[in-house]
């Protein structure tokens, strides 16, 4: 302790007590760091939040484009169903559908041009993502889940199902149903 203010705690020799100044002044470079790291904190939410918005935007327009690609499917199907019959037509009549089949190509181009393709499905396992199932029937020549027939193309855009597939699919036979045969379930 200091002789002359007993009260008084000693100061170690090659500390100067604080000055009033000093004190002020590491308040203040303290508080400016606080304010610098909210003013970073804040710039990168804010660049977050405009980054979000952006990926929404995108995502909002790639849904309403994929939407009024669905709708234009069915037209193109039944164009597309349409000209399956032009081997039996006149001769007059397959001029008619060569230009039919020229829009149809184009409606495909517009289709790939955004990303859209057709999918396969006969013959593949049934994927609830990729088909929907309009028919079910048991046989025992395919394995169980195996689709039979595509009755409607499946569409994709990316990893994601603009229309599923409708499709028939191959169920086994249940072993417990009793036999169509009455003479056998009465011996």
């Amino acid at each position: 302790m200091n002789e002359q203010n007993p009260f008084q705690e000693e100061t170690p020799l090659n500390q100067q007590p604080e000055q009033p100044g000093e004190q002020k002044m590491r308040e203040l470079e303290e508080q400016l760091n606080e304010y610098k790291d909210k003013y970073l904190r804040l710039l990168a939410e804010a660049d977050n939040a405009r980054k979000r918005m952006q990926k929404e935007k995108q995502e909002m327009t790639r849904f309403a484009v994929e939407n009024v690609i669905a709708e234009v499917l069915g037209p193109i199907d039944s164009l597309e169903n349409a000209l399956k019959f032009t081997g039996q037509l006149s001769e007059e009549m397959r001029n008619w559908t060569q230009g039919f089949q020229m829009i149809l190509g184009q409606f495909k181009d517009v289709l790939s041009n955004h990303g859209v393709t057709s999918f396969h499905s006969e013959g593949m396992q049934f994927d609830p993502h990729l088909h929907y199932a309009i028919e079910i029937e048991e046989t025992e020549e395919q394995p169980e889940g195996t689709i039979i027939q595509e009755f409607v193309k499946g569409y994709k855009s990316g990893d994601r199902t603009v229309r599923p597939a409708r499709v028939k699919v191959a169920k086994m036979p249940d072993k417990n149903k009793p036999s169509e045969n009455p003479q056998a379930t009465q011996e």
